[in-house]
């Protein structure tokens, strides 16, 4: 109990020193607290959309191959109407609907603005069912009753400013046709995001099926007392065990929910990954506030030592700070990570997925991950310092106060980081080095371990190298005498100033290697378009959905293109000599295709690939299955026929674009498929006349006005859009490992706050011998300074080999060009030194206003 009441004593006495370490715990435990509320709340709600919205029993279209219900014919599989019939009379059932639904439709409103989410939900046409009444309450108009009528959810009324009488038209596969919003719905349950219109079920069956009497699913409702299993069980008998898929509501919500689950759990463990850094970086401001706090207490310690106190007592001591400190950061944390997350839902609102505060989940594993985390990481950051304490001899009550000015960083140290660093290096050569990705990723993560923590131990050796060299630069010019003696302060302890600037350097080292990896992305994607793509244009849908025929129509009819190339992707199974068969996708193209995109041939002639029923294959599918020019394939067309391909040609493989690439010409696909079985193509390719591309990009932008889905952009387009969504996607990095730097530069804030106190009769007497309040501020500032830049010459040289690493390890996937972003990199490199002087502000500060007299009094 006397080492509890001592170390509540200590820990109240110093809690403004406290405050800063209680701050990074704080924020780490809100983060990882934050996430899981998030996307426990995510998981909620699509838990109970999904449940609701599931029918008793569903009947659905079986997958005869792998190629998406929409990637084959823009149009979702159907079942007949006599499957309708057949579940109406299955015993146990109720009632039987047939469904209509599909998500690969484009609305659009009166000025041919798409009313479809921005977030990636999908827009979903379908018809009004019983079911639907369930979840949805017709809260202004009525249901549509006529061709002429739709009707739409009200979070998309509310968020596009649509109402009764506004005019949508829906563009499907099967054409474009319009209504009148005849009714708004309003979701019962949260709806997450996505769009729906609705449309009475001939309409539906007819302008998104192509026809009626058939349906995408079937809903069975269970009379009183059948179980879901019982009458999925009689669904089965009545309609054939092989024929459809058959689930309970349970099932078909677990179903659901597994799709939208490995999205959410990247989702969770990136974040949570990033609240690791975040942890790890608040390990060394913990460590160094503990290590200063012990040697400020030098004496305090060696006197209880001499009045009879164990070393387990003065260990246990600190540690009790530690675990006090530990418990009210985590305790803040948990709050603030609630807090955290209600603002993430809350941007996720203003982004367009609606997320109900109602619906918030604190599941209790997520406080007590974060009390337990937040915790445990506080008592191991302080366990080495309460060993040092518990080493302090009596003999130290007779001693000055303080860590010794020539502190050194120990031989063994220097060798083990320099080992640490060495074994990191050879990973990291390893990586660039492989011959298989898979190989080639644990090199380079074993690389990057070894790599930071060599750098973490060698950092006290190397603080007193380059110290001095950045003190050359940038304190003796600006600061004379006052810069020397910052540079100095730096030096005094190295392991200090190493543990201070390696909380810095892994936030940026992370900045530094992401940076150059997204480069090295926009700079190797940059080279293969102009490599490989001879057309002016490109048009494609921004959200993956196909070309619609009428759109395709549109485009090889335009007058303002010299050529127009189709782009289909044909699912068959390919047997080659040797017996060997596989699921593979045929590109099929217009002979144009040669013009408008460039394939270096290795064997053969590219132009006969193009001739009736023959194809060419990539080098390495020739030499893995030893297919040559002139050999014949057997191709099973998915939904086809299957016939014999001749290999007129064998293409280099240079990218993972380019593997596994094989080619055909549509009319051979046609040959063998069926009309209804022939897929839109997935993009389009136009050229236009020498000189003409100007008028011709112009004319095609006006064309494609009524069709929003997609795109048209020549070259410089296509690159801007490359760089802006690499772009997008740092950002969003950077905006989470900007938490890591927070800690981070606590930690600074920290050390410069607890250098400031130790050294307070040192300060008074560079006072008293006529440096002046405005001189000890910018010592201080200076100091800082240095010790940030040190910390991101390390962080920016550390990541610059990583992302290096990383680079020629892609390679084998096709990012050929390493690019170093310099612009980048000097700008984080002078943040660092801005970062530097904000967070000397306040110690800074406090030093300017101590008082001489007291300053020098002071043991």
């Amino acid at each position: 109990m006397t080492v509890f009441k001592a170390s509540l004593r200590n820990f109240f006495a110093h809690k403004g020193r406290m405050a800063l370490s209680a701050v990074a715990v704080l924020l780490s435990v809100a983060f990882v607290c934050g996430t899981l509320v998030f996307t426990d709340t995510m998981n909620t709600t699509f838990d109970r959309l999904f449940a609701s919205t599931a029918a008793d029993v569903t009947v659905s279209p079986k997958k005869t191959d792998e190629s998406g219900d929409d990637q084959r014919t823009a149009r979702p599989r159907t079942l007949p109407a006599s499957a309708l019939a057949k579940a109406r009379d299955a015993e146990g059932a109720k009632s039987a609907e047939g469904v209509v639904a599909s998500e690969q439709v484009t609305v659009v409103d009166g000025d041919d603005k798409n009313i479809g989410s921005t977030t990636g939900a999908p827009t979903i046409a379908a018809n009004w069912t019983s079911d639907d009444r369930r979840t949805m309450k017709i809260t202004s108009g009525h249901a549509p009753r006529g061709a002429s009528e739709v009707m739409v959810d009200a979070d998309t009324a509310e968020k596009r400013g649509l109402k009764v009488g506004d005019e949508l038209r829906t563009i499907a596969a099967t054409g474009d046709f319009s209504a009148r919003i005849s009714g708004i719905a309003t979701f019962q349950v949260t709806n997450p995001g996505a769009a729906i219109v609705y449309f009475d079920t001939r309409t539906a069956q007819r302008e998104l099926l192509g026809g009626t009497g058939s349906y995408t699913n079937i809903a069975v409702t269970a009379e009183q007392g059948v179980t879901h299993a019982l009458l999925k069980k009689n669904v089965t008998a009545e309609l054939g065990a092989g024929e459809y898929k058959y689930q309970t509501q349970k099932q078909a919500a677990d179903s659901n929910r597994e799709q939208i689950g490995s999205f959410l759990d990247v989702m969770k463990y990136a974040l949570l990954g990033f609240a690791g850094i975040a942890l790890l970086v608040g390990i060394f401001l913990i460590v160094n506030t503990f290590s200063m706090l012990v040697a400020q207490r030098t004496r305090e310690i060696g006197l209880m030592r001499a009045i009879g106190s164990s070393r387990r007592q003065v260990n246990r001591s600190v540690l009790i700070e530690a675990l006090l400190l530990g418990v009210v950061g985590s305790v803040l944390g948990v709050g603030a990570g609630v807090g955290l997350a209600v603002g993430l839902m809350e941007l996720m609102g203003q982004l367009g997925m609606n997320l109900s505060t109602s619906e918030l989940t604190i599941k209790w594993t997520t406080p007590v991950t974060g009390l337990v985390l937040g915790v445990l990481v506080t008592m191991l950051a302080a366990y080495l310092p309460a060993r040092r304490a518990g080493r302090v001899s009596p003999m130290a009550a007779l001693r000055d106060a303080g860590t010794p000015a020539d502190a050194k960083a120990g031989v063994v140290r220097a060798v083990l980081g320099i080992l640490l660093t060495g074994g990191g290096g050879a990973g990291l050569y390893a990586a660039t080095q492989a011959e298989k990705a898979a190989e080639g990723s644990m090199y380079l993560g074993a690389g990057v371990v070894l790599t930071l923590v060599g750098f973490i131990v060698v950092g006290p050796v190397l603080a007193g190298a380059l110290v001095r060299v950045l003190s050359v630069v940038t304190l003796r010019p600006f600061g004379g005498r006052v810069g020397r003696l910052a540079e100095r302060n730096a030096l005094r302890n190295p392991r200090r100033t190493g543990a201070t600037a390696a909380a810095l350097m892994i936030g940026l080292a992370l900045v530094a290697s992401l940076s150059v990896v997204g480069s090295s992305m926009v700079a190797s994607a940059t080279q293969e378009l102009d490599r490989s793509v001879g057309a002016d244009f490109i048009i494609q849908s921004g959200n993956g959905q196909p070309i619609t025929p009428a759109v395709e129509r549109k485009l090889k009819a335009s007058k303002s293109l010299e050529t127009v190339t189709s782009y289909k992707m044909v699912a068959a199974r390919v047997t080659t000599p040797d017996g060997k068969s596989g699921k593979e996708q045929l590109a099929a193209t217009d002979p144009s295709y040669m013009k408008d995109l460039r394939r270096e041939v290795k064997s053969g002639d590219l132009a006969a690939a193009y001739d009736r029923d023959a194809m060419s294959v990539g080098s390495a599918y020739a030499k893995e299955h030893g297919v040559r020019t002139g050999d014949k394939l057997k191709v099973a067309f998915a939904g086809g026929r299957t016939a014999e391909l001749t290999v007129a040609a064998v293409t280099k493989e240079e990218t993972s674009v380019d593997r596994g690439a094989m080619y055909t010409d549509i009319a051979t696909a046609r040959r063998h498929l069926p009309e209804a079985q022939l897929p839109p193509s997935v993009m389009m390719f136009g050229s236009a006349q020498d000189g003409e591309e100007d008028a011709a990009y112009t004319a095609l932008k006006k064309e494609l006005k009524p069709y929003p889905q997609y795109q048209v952009r020549d070259q410089a387009d296509f690159k801007e859009t490359l760089q802006d969504q690499v772009g997008q996607m740092l950002n969003m990095v950077y905006g989470l490992l900007a938490l890591a730097i927070i800690v981070a530069v606590l930690g600074v804030v920290n050390t410069l706050a607890l250098s400031v106190v130790e050294r307070t009769r040192e300060i008074g007497l560079m006072r008293a011998i006529g440096l002046a309040r405005r001189q000890l501020r910018r010592m201080i500032r200076l100091e800082s300074v240095v010790i940030a830049l040190f910390g991101a010459m390390l962080g920016l040289g550390l990541g610059m080999c990583w992302g290096a690493a990383a680079q020629k390890l892609l390679a084998l996937e096709g990012l050929n060009v390493l690019e170093i972003p310099w612009p980048t990199i000097g700008a984080v490199f002078v943040g660092s030194a801005l970062v530097g002087l904000v967070a000397a502000l306040v110690p800074a500060f406090r030093a300017g206003r101590m008082n001489v007299l007291n300053a020098i009094a002071t043991e």
